[in-house]
C-alpha cells in the first residue's frame, strides 16, 4: 500500500547555502502523485517533482529544478519522508531553499511522526525496481555502485577524510531491518573549519553555523558532542537516501557508496533507470 502523511504541519528555519529563510509546509497528498515541492512565492506556484529528472546542481547539496522554478538542499527532507515510507507528499515552500534546522533528519522526522503517516487505498502503480546486475559508478577512488540484493534495500557507507577526527569510517543500514529514527536521522552535517571562508566567498554556507552543522579543524571538534561516534558518515549515508529517494522509490539492492558525492550518488539513480528502461 501507498502511504501519505495523515495531517498537514509547518516548519521554518534558514537554509544551509543561501542563508534565507523559508517556511516549508507538508501535506497529505493523493496516491500516485509522489513526492513533488510547490514554490508558494513564486507566480502560479510551479511545481517541481522530486524525480531524477528535475535534478538541477549538486555542488555541496542537491537542487531541483523544473517550470522555471528551483529549490536547493532538498536531501535532509526527502530523506526523512523516504526513510519514514512516506510515498505521496506534497512540499510547499515559500523560498528557495529548504531549512536545514539542526543539521540532521531529526526534526523533519518528528513532525512527520506527529503528523501520522495512513496508507492509501491505491497499491503502487509501478513495479518494485529490482536490481539483478552490478552497477558502478566511478569518479577516481570514489564510487557508488548497486548490487543485486533480493532480501531489500540496504545501504554502505564508507568516508575517507584527511582529518585525524574523521578518518576512515563505514556504516551499513537497511530500511527493512534496522531503526531510521535512532541510527540515520540524527546525524549533522558536517564541515571543516579551513575551508568555510573559501566555501562563502563562492555564495555557499551563508547559512551555516556550529548550531547546524559539525565544524572540526585537524585535531578536533568545535562544537562536540557528536551524537554518534562515527556521525560523519552517518550523515553521508543520510544524504545518499535522499538522493536515492529520487528514483521514486527504493530499489531492491545493496547500494555501496565510498568517498562519494551528491553528483556520484545521482549518477547512480540515473544508471539504475537507463538498465530499467533498456534491459
Amino acid at each position: 500500500m501507498q502511504k501519505s502523511l495523515g495531517q498537514t504541519f509547518s516548519v521554518s528555519g534558514i537554509g544551509l547555502h543561501l542563508g534565507v529563510e523559508a517556511t516549508v509546509t507538508l501535506k497529505p497528498s493523493p496516491a500516485n502523485t509522489g513526492r513533488y515541492f510547490v514554490r508558494v512565492d513564486l507566480p502560479g506556484a510551479p511545481s517541481i517533482p522530486a524525480q531524477i529528472q528535475s535534478v538541477g546542481q549538486t555542488v555541496l547539496s542537491t537542487e531541483l529544478s523544473a517550470n522555471d522554478a528551483q529549490v536547493k538542499t532538498v536531501e535532509h527532507l526527502l530523506a526523512a519522508l523516504i526513510g519514514s515510507k512516506v510515498d505521496n507528499a506534497c512540499i510547499e515552500i515559500n523560498g528557495p531553499e529548504v531549512p536545514l534546522l539542526d543539521g540532521s533528519a531529526q526534526i523533519w522526522l518528528e513532525n512527520i511522526e506527529k503528523a501520522g503517516i495512513v496508507e492509501q487505498s491505491t497499491t503502487a502503480a509501478t513495479e518494485a525496481i529490482v536490481v539483478t546486475e552490478p552497477i558502478w559508478v566511478r569518479k577516481g577512488d570514489a564510487f557508488v555502485a548497486a548490487l543485486p540484493n533480493l532480501e531489500g534495500t540496504r545501504f554502505s557507507y564508507g568516508i575517507d577524510f584527511p582529518y585525524q577526527v574523521i578518518g576512515n569510517q563505514w556504516f551499513s543500514w537497511s530500511i527493512e531491518k534496522d531503526d531510521f529514527s535512532q541510527l540515520i536521522a540524527p546525524a549533522r552535517t558536517f564541515g571543516f573549519a579551513d575551508q568555510i571562508e573559501q566555501l562563502r566567498q563562492n555564495g555557499l554556507v551563508k547559512g551555516g553555523s556550529l548550531d547546524n552543522a559539525l565544524v572540526c579543524d585537524q585535531d578536533k571538534w568545535l562544537n562536540p558532542p557528536l551524537r554518534f561516534d562515527n556521525e560523519p558518515v552517518r550523515h553521508k549515508l543520510l544524504d545518499l537516501l535522499g538522493d536515492i529517494s529520487l528514483l521514486g522509490r527504493l530499489p531492491k539492492a545493496h547500494i555501496i557508496a565510498y568517498k562519494a558525492s551528491h553528483q556520484l550518488h545521482l549518477e547512480l539513480v540515473r544508471e539504475i533507470l537507463k538498465r530499467i528502461e533498456s534491459p
